[in-house]
């Protein structure tokens, strides 16, 4: 588990979490989009909870507070025409890659003008044009539909990677062990990515394994594998740039243990007695977004009041999202039995 310095209170500091450099790791470019996006990411999910707490939408709703760094390091060092597949804590990621957050909030809203026309909901984002085959409620179900992805591009001799991401809970289903299997003799194009928020739900990967490093669970299978940063957008960008280059020479799979943090519960019905406010404020020492902030006042690249106004902007961006959504029709009843096989009307076709 890494090692923070306890903090005293939480704090919204824009000062770097990092001594200072004389060349930070990426361009300026890259910290303004980093900064921007987790910013989009954080702002839109921290409206998705006030929205849910007022029932403008229903079923789960699991948000990504605190995680935005895996994503915008992921999507610095993936290509566009990659493959992305998750779980249900899954609203950042089609933000992460370039989906309109309008179509977003539709889908939540349970929208005709949703990405997945609102039939998908909260737990079930899917953008086909991003390449992203969407959440999954099974847990460690998509750990399979990662491998078969990959398994189609290699077939087809097509120059993708398939970018999987779950949790440190579904590490202990059996489709892992399955899947790491035949992902290895098939030397599948695939980057396996524990999101390890260092709780299944509410309970800790302390009290689920003996074996708390989870970049070990590939050694079985002799897969390469490492340990990540996850509050630090340059360490994943590098170590995601690191497993994308492993599978594209043919080498086969790649397992990444980010370890990040979840700021909020499980789920907005999860009272969080399970952990301390302490140990949240811990990690909140270590924001990504304060960081991005703090190199970007560092290096002269933007002033305060530039950062001031890029966060007025997203925060119109959410509500522009918002009475989009609002304002968007519902399905229509005949659309229940839409999109439900490729064969239009199936099994009823006549002969």
């Amino acid at each position: 588990m890494t090692t923070t310095t306890p903090a005293k209170k939480a704090t919204t500091s824009r000062k770097s979490n990092t001594k200072k450099a004389a060349k930070p790791a990426f361009s300026k470019a890259t910290y303004q989009k980093w900064h921007r996006d987790m910013l989009l990411m954080r702002r839109f999910e921290e409206r998705c909870g006030h929205l849910y707490i007022q029932q403008k939408f229903g079923g789960f709703c699991h948000l990504y507070i605190g995680q935005e760094a895996v994503l915008a390091g992921m999507v610095e060092a993936i290509r566009p025409s990659d493959r992305v597949i998750t779980a249900y804590r899954d609203h950042a990621h089609p933000l992460a890659l370039g989906t309109d957050p309008k179509v977003v909030m539709a889908e939540l809203y349970g929208k005709r003008t949703g990405s997945s026309k609102g039939k998908g909901g909260s737990m079930h984002m899917f953008d086909k044009e991003r390449n992203l085959f969407g959440g999954h409620g099974i847990v460690g179900g998509q750990i399979g539909l990662g491998a078969g992805i990959a398994f189609a591009d290699k077939y087809r001799k097509e120059d993708h990677v398939t970018v999987c991401f779950f949790g440190d809970g579904a590490a202990r289903q059996g489709m892992l062990h399955e899947t790491f299997n035949m992902a290895m003799t098939w030397k599948l194009p695939v980057i396996y990515v524990v999101e390890n928020n260092k709780y299944a739900m509410g309970t800790s990967v302390e009290r689920t394994t003996n074996v708390t490093d989870l970049s070990k669970l590939g050694a079985s299978y002799e897969m390469p594998a490492e340990s990540v940063d996850g509050m630090s957008p340059e360490a994943v960008a590098e170590a995601m740039k690191r497993a994308a280059d492993h599978c594209r020479k043919g080498e086969g799979p790649y397992l990444l243990d980010i370890q990040t943090y979840r700021y909020k519960g499980h789920s907005m019905s999860d009272p969080q007695k399970y952990r301390t406010k302490d140990e949240v404020q811990e990690f909140q020492q270590r924001d990504p977004i304060a960081h991005c902030a703090g190199v970007l006042l560092e290096q002269k690249w933007m002033t305060e009041a530039q950062l001031k106004e890029v966060d007025k902007e997203i925060k119109a961006i959410v509500e522009e999202a918002i009475t989009f959504a609002e304002e968007s029709p519902l399905p229509e009843k005949h659309e229940l039995y839409e999109d439900v096989y490729v064969t239009p009307d199936y099994p009823f076709v006549k002969d």
